[in-house]
């Protein structure tokens, strides 16, 4: 687990922005917390990070939006808010598990709602607002693209590295280098 801090709407656009460039076709984000926790903040930036242009909100009323990302594939944005006790058939029944499992990339907001749907391969980024502001975001990877068993788990690591290395402060960008260069060599 990767805990984050972010200390405006900007900063979590920013890491959003970040994820999205290292998301590939496949890839399925969940994003848990409370309303007002950042989970559409979060999501705009990483359709921004995708090449996407177009204005991105809470599709909470249709329940999912698609996007056509820069590189082709498409982009689902979900959002279980609304779903009720029987949130996994709905989700089912509008095809969210195959959007899921399909050839693009999807960000799914109150993932926990339908929680049994989610592929092994999801990122979980739980976001808790710990003031106005700040935001704390853990994320949880898991299944065997994000492992570190082989070229395909070492690929997203190292994406996963970069990213970070981007959000890193530039005073301490040069020891994270280092610190990432030593520990690719032994992957």
């Amino acid at each position: 687990m990767t805990t984050l801090v972010s200390n405006s709407e900007d900063m979590t656009e920013q890491i959003g922005e970040a994820l999205g460039r290292i998301l590939q076709p496949g890839d399925v984000v969940a994003l848990i917390g409370d309303l007002g926790a950042g989970k559409t903040c979060m999501t705009r930036g990483i359709a921004r990070g995708l090449g996407i242009a177009d204005p991105v909100t809470s599709p909470t009323f249709i329940l999912v939006a698609e996007y056509r990302t820069a590189r082709g594939f498409p982009f689902y944005h979900a959002d279980c808010y609304r779903l009720g006790d029987a949130a996994v058939a709905e989700a089912e029944s509008i095809g969210l598990d195959e959007m899921m499992e399909g050839s693009g990339v999807a960000v799914v907001e109150w993932a926990e709602r339908i929680d049994r749907l989610l592929p092994d391969d999801t990122l979980r980024i739980e976001l808790v607002a710990t003031d106005d502001l700040e935001r704390s975001l853990a994320l949880h990877a898991g299944g065997p693209r994000t492992l570190d068993d082989g070229n395909a788990g070492a690929s997203c690591r190292r994406g996963f590295d970069i990213m970070l290395l981007a959000l890193t402060p530039p005073p301490a960008r040069a020891a994270w280098l280092c610190w990432m260069m030593r520990r690719w060599s032994l992957s």
